[in-house]
Order: C-alpha cells, then structure tokens, then sequence
C-alpha cells in the first residue's frame, strides 16, 4: 500500500442514532471506492464492519471498527461506531481517532435521541462535524423537513453543501451546491454521471449557496468585508472557507444521499476530498509534557518525535491482543522501541497493521495523523499514549460513563471458575464501560454494564470466544441488622467432661450505638476481678466473630455498643475458649432481647433529564420509596438527587431509559443503612431462614 502523507488523509468518524445506516454509509463508500468487490449487507451479516459475531446475530453494531480506501490521491479511514447507547464508550474512543464526526440522520425519522447525544459529546469534545442526510430513497423521507430539523437545532452553522435531486422513490441524484455540479445516479452501472441542473431547482441551489457564503463569510474578516461589499466570494475562498470552519467546529456541512442504493456516494467523497479538514488542519490533542510538567497543544506533524494515542483494545482469544493507535506526531515504526508514559514502561512495536474490518493489511511505518494497529502489546492498554523516549508526552485521557446496569454471574458448569475469570480479563480490556467485582459477602462474581443488552452481549462473548456458558442473576443485597432498644444479659458456658471442664460466664450490656459509626464498640468495665483481665480480649474476640451473623437472618451486625460488666470464673476449668463461648452465648440472647431490626442499603441518586421528564422521574423515585432531596439547574436540563433503596435499583438503567427515551442519565453511590419496612423485613427474613 503506497504511503500518504498527513495532507493526503481523511479521517472520518461515522456516528448517530442506531438504525441510521452508518454500517451501510461506509459499506457504500467502500464499495463505491473499489475498496471491496462485494456490497455486504446489514440484515445479512456481510458487511465489513459488522463482522463480530453478535454483530452479525443482532443486525448491530456493537464495536468501533475502521475501514480504509483510497479516492482521487487521498486516503479515507472510515470509522463506524455503534449508535446503541449500550455501547457510548464504543463511540468515545472512536472519535478520539478523527478528525471529522460524519452524523448520520434518517431522512424519514430524521433527528432522534442518538443525533442529539452523538452532537452534544462531539459539541463538549469541541470535534469538527459534518452531517449525512441518508436514506432518501424511502418513502415519507423529506430533505427538506430534516435539514430545518438541523437548523432550528444546531444553528446557523449547520449549511447544505449538497441538495438532492427528487425525493423518495424519484430520488435520482445529488448537486453539489458550491461548484454548482448536479450527479444523476446511473442503476446499472452504478455510477453516479454529471448533468445539468434541474430548472425547478436552480433556485434552490441558489439559495444554499448563499447560506454556505454567509456561514464562510461569518468566521473570517476580511472574507465577510468582501461578501458584504460584493455579495459573493469565490469558490476557491468558499472551499477553503468551510475547511477552516469545519475544523474550527464553526460549520457543519450538510451533504445527503441514500448508502443502500449508492446515491451520493460520488458526491460526499468529493466533500470530503475538498471540504473536510486534512489532520494537518486540526489541533485536537491536549497533552501533558513530562519534562515541564505543563499542559500543551499538539498538532499533527510527521517532523516531531514519534507520539501515539491507543483508542481501542480489541482481545481475541486466537490473535491476541490487538492494540488500534493513531499516530500523532513522527512516524510509527516496526521493530522499535517505544516508551508507555501511563504505565511508565517500554514497549516493543512488532508488526503493525492498516485495517479494513477484521481484514489486516502489514506495514512497515504508519505516518502523523493515520490509524493502525499493532498486535501483542505487553502493558499497554485503551487510552494509553506511546511516544518516543526523547520527549516523553500524556494525551488526556478518555472520560467513560460509569457501569450503572449489575448483574451476578452464575455458572452452568463447575469447575469453569478459572476459564470465567480469564475470559472476563480479557474483556476488560476491551471495554472500559464494564467492570468486574467480588463480593466477599456473598462469594458472587458481579459484572456491570451500561445496560442490559452490553451485559448480554459480554455474556455470549464469554460462551463464543471463551467457551464458557454463564447466565445472570440479580445480585443478593448486603444487608445488615442491628438493635433498637438496650438489654442486658448473662451468658455462661459451663461444661463438666472428667479433667479439666470448661468454664465462662459474662454478664454485658448491649445497646444501639449512636455516633454515627457501624463498628462494634466493645467497652470494658469490668471492676473488681470479676472477669480477669487476660480473658477479656477472648470476649471481645467472641463477640466481634458472632457479629458476622445477626439473629434474624444471618446479616452481620452494625452500631453495636457492648459492655462487659460482670461476670465470674472458675480458677481451673477457665480458658479463652470457655469465655469466647460465653461471649457468644450472651449476643445471641442479648439481641434477641434488643429489638433487632434488618437494614438496607440506601443509595444516593443523581438523575440528569431534560425538563420535561422532571415529573416522571420524581413520581417514579417517590414510588420506588426513595425520596427526593433537592433539584438544580445544569447544563443540559436539571439534576434530580434523591435516596432510593438498593433494592430498587437493579432495573433501573432500563426504566430510566424507557421513561425518557434514552435522555436521561444517573449515577448512584451508596449512602447508608437504613430500617427496612416491617413487611420487607418479614419477606428477606423468610427468604434467608437457614431450612432445618
């Protein structure tokens, strides 16, 4: 594969709501570029993105994959993320590795939930951005409609640069509205021919232009001096006008078409070549120089010592670890060494790759500003940043969603522990968005996710990749008892077997504790040799074991207070054990007489919607018995912060989103314990009675 140099290469980042033909918008590009001989289909699992195999089951996306072709000179590297909110964190690392967010948007359902979270991250993240009206083929697809859709939304900077040629099924053609070049698609060859401009549209094409003049004219001086007394600029000025804007984040190209059919295919590449900002154009990398200490903008140039960025770690059981990395400054050689500043270690780059799906082209040197991967890495993991030893640099790092969605991990076969445990590390370093916890409680393997289909989907990954068949459970509460009133009680462990017995006897005052802290606080006051000293610490000792176990259900046990204030002993038959039995002995008879109660954990909620959920949210927290403890203001809408019990909370990820359409989003952190209702109380009791 010939070499390109930075001003040569595009790289595009594919990115919207799921189901708005991002998969079948590269899938036509690549096609249409000679790339690939074959037009792969979604629905029958063929396309060169989507070649995982739950990808194919599911008809999705489920992972970031890149996709290269080549177009008068200049090399495109297409990157197709998923636009399932499962899946967010899929979409974060790809666009760490482009220069242009392409938003995709359906021209029958044109602005949906997806369009809005995909704009506002690329908005926050301060990304170039572009948007492809697509499937305009169909029937009720209305350009029109969805590109005022875009403006009311968006702004002024949202422009046509394209516009088609009919609508629906007489959807025929796309024109370019700067050079004014109209392209009718040709059904058998596939091919898109140049024409003239329909009369009934010149007018049309007119106006566009003049929205694309003003939105140039708008981010330069002298460009707007020119428009205001000309009323027009050229097309060389306009071209260079919206690659300025475009990197700048001020102008959003609009271009359309249909990728199923293959309409507008010839013209978006042409936008691409001429409108879209080259890596040189662009200054997206904040990094922190170790040497200084100080943070700096880095733009892409191939004359500095070699830096990389690691967007994504795919692991694969067979193939290894496979690291994918865009090359920021210098060049990526193989067979050198390079130097991990995250991880502080060195590492060997061995053979290097330029992808098309799982497809794997070999190359000796990747250039500033293109992506590859490398194979094998030792310590390097998603977010990392490789560079050469004589400047050692940190490019920010990625910030993911926190996993909100848990669930237990069951076994279907024993002895499969092992198998679990490697297949989920290496999950792990997949993806970002899933953890992995131990309960030491209850001896469950818990996983979490964003949400129900992503623990699904790491499910059957297990089962495809590892071989191992798990299926998932709600994970038990840690519960936890305690005492509402006071008692005082003796306990005696007395015990005659020919030579030495066993003898202990205690007298303790047990009581809430009330300063706030769940330890036992164990007290002696002990006067008088009543208990001698040297078995005291046997007490505690036996106390602070029984207190792993409460008497109603088996929860351990918080806010004890326990005072030992008497007791007696025997001068032979004595011992630590006999008093730790004792001990014993007096809780259990001690809490029984205290008024024991079960605990729950409360969770502390925080709930970001738009507006016009308030009201939903809030009666749902109200009848999850939580309470709500305040509202604020953000960025985006309001924050709701309320108390919700655990136990509530298992589904909640799915009936928030189902609440607000996917707007909403929340973080949870546990807050305290708190008495379960006298109805709840019986129920978990009755479920953890030991059976006799």
């Amino acid at each position: 594969m010939k070499e390109y140099k930075s001003n040569n290469l595009r790289n595009i980042g594919i990115v919207g709501h799921s189901g708005s033909g991002k998969t079948t918008i590269m899938e036509s590009l690549l096609y249409y570029t000679k790339a690939i001989d074959r037009f792969g289909k979604v629905d029958e699992g063929t396309t060169i993105s989507d070649y995982d195999v739950e990808e194919k089951k599911r008809k999705t996306s489920i992972s970031t994959s890149v996709a290269l072709c080549e177009w008068e000179d200049v090399k495109i590297n297409l990157v197709d993320m998923p636009g399932y909110f499962d899946y967010i964190g899929e979409m974060i690392e790809g666009l760490r590795a482009v220069d242009m967010a392409m938003i995709t948007v359906c021209g029958v359902s044109g602005i949906e939930v997806g369009t809005e979270k995909a704009y506002e991250y690329i908005k926050d993240h301060n990304l170039p951005r572009a948007f492809f009206i697509n499937k305009l083929d169909r029937e009720n697809s209305n350009f029109e409609l969805v590109l005022q859709q875009l403006k009311e939304k968006f702004g002024l900077s949202a422009v046509p640069i394209q516009y088609p040629i009919g609508s629906e099924e007489n959807f025929i053609g796309v024109i370019n509205v700067i050079s004014r070049r109209a392209r009718i698609f040709n059904a058998k060859t596939h091919k898109m021919e140049e024409s003239d401009i329909p009369e009934e549209l010149i007018d049309k094409v007119d106006e566009c232009k003049q929205m694309v003049m003003e939105a140039v004219a708008e981010t330069d001086e002298a460009l707007l001096d020119k428009y205001f007394n000309e009323g027009c600029i050229s097309e060389e000025e306009i071209y260079n006008g919206l690659i300025k804007g475009a990197s700048k984040g001020e102008i959003a190209p609009i271009m359309c078409g249909s990728a199923l059919i293959g309409i507008g295919m010839h013209t978006l590449l042409e936008d691409i070549v001429e409108c879209f900002p080259s890596p040189i154009d662009t200054t997206l990398y904040s990094a922190k120089d170790i040497k200084d200490n100080k943070y700096t903008q880095i733009k892409i140039n191939a004359d500095d010592p070699f830096s990389a960025l690691v967007f994504k770690t795919i692991a694969d059981p067979f193939v290894g670890k496979l690291s994918m990395f865009r090359v920021i400054t210098g060049k990526a050689k193989s067979d050198t060494m390079v130097y991990n500043t995250n991880k502080e270690k060195e590492e060997k780059i061995g053979s290097m790759y330029f992808l098309k799906g799982k497809q794997q082209f070999q190359t000796q040197e990747i250039e500033a500003g293109d992506i590859g991967a490398v194979s094998k890495l030792q310590y390097t993991s998603t977010g990392d940043t490789l560079c050469d030893s004589s400047r050692l640099l940190i490019f920010d790092t990625m910030d993911f969603p926190q996993p909100v969605f848990s669930r237990t991990i069951v076994t279907k076969t024993k002895g499969d522990e092992d198998k679990i445990s490697s297949g989920l590390t290496k999950l792990l370093e997949e993806d970002p968005t899933f953890s992995v916890a131990r309960s030491t409680e209850s001896a469950e393997t818990i996983i979490s996710g964003l949400g129900a289909t992503h623990l699904q989907v790491i499910v059957s990954k297990l089962k495809n990749k590892f071989g191992v068949d798990v299926s998932l459970d709600v994970p038990k509460i840690a519960y936890r008892e305690t005492i509402r009133k006071c008692s005082d009680v003796q306990g005696k462990h007395k015990k005659q077997s020919g030579g030495h017995g066993q003898y202990g006897d205690v007298k303790i005052k047990f009581d809430p504790r009330k300063d706030g802290k769940d330890d036992l606080e164990f007290i002696d006051a002990v006067v008088g040799g009543t208990v001698p000293r040297q078995y005291i610490p046997a007490v505690e000792k036996g106390l602070r074991e029984s207190i792993q176990h409460g008497v109603l259900a088996g929860f351990p046990v918080i806010r004890l207070r326990a005072t030992l204030h008497d007791g007696s002993y025997h001068a032979v038959d004595s011992s630590e054990m006999a008093f730790k039995m004792a001990a014993s002995v007096a809780y259990k008879k001690g809490l029984q007489d205290a008024q024991p109660v079960i605990l729950e954990p409360i969770m502390h909620v925080e709930v970001v919607c738009p507006e016009d959920y308030m009201g939903d949210i809030i009666t749902d927290i109200n009848k999850k018995r939580g309470k709500i403890l305040g509202m604020e203001s953000v960025e985006r809408g309001q924050k709701v912060i309320g108390e919700v019990p655990q136990s509530e909370l298992f589904n909640y990820a799915t009936d928030l989103r189902s609440m607000t359409g996917a707007r909403a989003s929340f973080r949870v952190k546990f807050e305290r314990y708190e008495e379960v209702p006298e109805d709840g109380a019986q129920k978990i009791i009755q479920a953890n009675k030991d059976p006799e």
